[in-house]
């Protein structure tokens, strides 16, 4: 089975064109071995493009623990590369003329649309739009029978109690769950590791849900760490960015375009306070490969 490994800012997946299927039957089992970083390839997930009635392309995704997800924003800025160098959308000269291509992906939060930028024949970078963000409980999902008070969304302010602790958190959906935390001190200072999984768990995500702590520097830049579900903690994660700038100017800290500094490098993002969220960062193949059948 062939591959290529890609990331963007850090956040990287192993890219398969499954639109002639795979043998492989479990693809939970297989994407936990390719994605394991001592016996397998190394990735914080196993993404897989298939055909679509609906769209240029269907987007399937994997996290490391082999849970399938419902969408990333940095999973499809990597998937229009991978589509686009491999000819799986038609070839990149016309591209390469006018300087950019898009495409549009099927995913389990609908379809998004990818605008990618060439440099010659190479994708550089793209933009994704990720559609618009929920607030409903029942869209997020966030469980309203529990002891946490939920106001009308949008949920801005919500209480997380914690072993005996309290988060405030904002609730959202980008296409899957988030809950912020925003933080008046540096957010390398923050215990992810040790809070990170008590949040992804929580009683109040049916669906578990990702995790963000965040620090507004300036009404243009936020710098953030996130715990993303089924993976842990990334270097970065495009939802998640999305879902802290939304929240950032709900709150008034940020206006419509902010950027995002995580460890694996920035991300830009766009929201006039009604309409689509777009996200914009660079996008780099790392290297390609073959696994072995008995390996899956």
């Amino acid at each position: 089975m062939r591959f290529s490994k890609l990331q963007g800012t850090g956040n990287d997946f192993i890219l398969v064109d499954a639109r002639a299927g795979l043998r492989t039957i479990n693809l939970e089992n297989l994407a936990r071995a390719l994605c394991d970083r001592h016996f397998g390839v190394g990735a914080d997930g196993l993404m897989l493009a298939e055909n679509s009635t609906t769209a240029d392309l269907k987007m399937r995704l994997f996290n490391s623990d082999g849970s399938e997800a419902e969408v990333s924003g940095n999973g499809l800025r990597c998937f229009a590369r991978f589509a686009i160098e491999n000819g799986l959308i038609g070839g990149t000269s016309s591209a390469a003329a006018q300087g950019n291509q898009s495409l549009t992906v099927e995913t389990l939060a609908g379809i998004r649309e990818v605008k990618a930028y060439l440099l010659g024949n190479k994708v550089d970078r793209a933009d994704v739009n990720m559609g618009l963000p929920r607030f409903k409980p029942e869209e997020i999902p966030v469980r309203v029978n529990v002891d946490v008070p939920i106001a009308p969304a949008p949920i801005l302010n919500c209480p997380l109690p914690l072993n005996g602790k309290e988060l405030t958190v904002c609730l959202l959906s980008v296409g899957n769950p988030h809950a912020v935390a925003f933080l008046s001190t540096a957010v390398a200072d923050f215990p992810l590791s040790e809070m990170g999984p008590k949040v992804e768990n929580h009683p109040l995500f049916p669906q578990r849900t990702n995790f963000e702590v965040a620090r507004v520097l300036d009404r243009n830049k936020i710098e953030a760490r996130v715990w993303e579900r089924g993976v842990g903690e990334t270097l970065a994660c495009g939802s998640g960015a999305c879902a802290i700038a939304v929240a950032a100017r709900l709150l008034g800290f940020t206006g419509d375009k902010v950027d995002i500094m995580l460890d694996g490098g920035a991300l830009t993002v766009s929201w006039d306070g009604a309409g689509e969220i777009l996200l914009s960062g660079p996008v780099e193949e790392v290297f390609t490969g073959e696994w072995p059948e008995e390996g899956s």
